[in-house]
């Protein structure tokens, strides 16, 4: 029996606020953008930050998630990667890579209690991390 895993943890800041619709059996899909920033030395010696975004998607989260999901918030994410693809109107197949979140854990103080909620994502607030990694993220 072959075994396999396929696991995303994610730590970043939301590019634009969360975008919500539902399918044709009301089921809520929340998709968002996640920028994530990993710092090396470069050949002259200088610190060099480098952004990789994410497409993020959810599915029924809680009204409480969907309001605090917002660009430039900075969340936990973990979950699968998924592939998918689609042929555009001139004929050109497209491809494109989501995270399929299943665990969601905003990373902002909020400062005060956060409602219970279910669907497998966490609000409890944890601290704010304090870098300067923000300031050079692009929003």
């Amino acid at each position: 029996m072959a075994f396999s895993l396929n696991r995303i943890m994610l730590i970043g800041n939301l590019g634009k606020d969360c975008e919500t619709r539902f399918t044709t059996n009301n089921i809520s899909v929340t998709s968002f953008t996640m920028a994530t920033t990993s710092s090396y030395k470069g050949k002259d010696g200088n610190w060099v930050n480098e952004t990789t975004w994410h497409n993020i998607v959810s599915f029924n989260l809680s009204d409480y998630m969907k309001e605090n999901l917002k660009k430039g918030k900075k969340f936990y994410v973990e979950g699968r990667i998924s592939k998918r693809d689609y042929t555009d109107k001139d004929g050109i197949k497209r491809y494109f890579t989501d995270v399929i979140a299943e665990k969601l854990i905003p990373l902002d103080s909020t400062g005060g209690e956060a409602p219970a909620s279910g669907g497998g994502e966490s609000i409890e607030s944890e601290p704010p991390v304090e870098t300067d990694e923000n300031a050079d993220l692009p929003f």
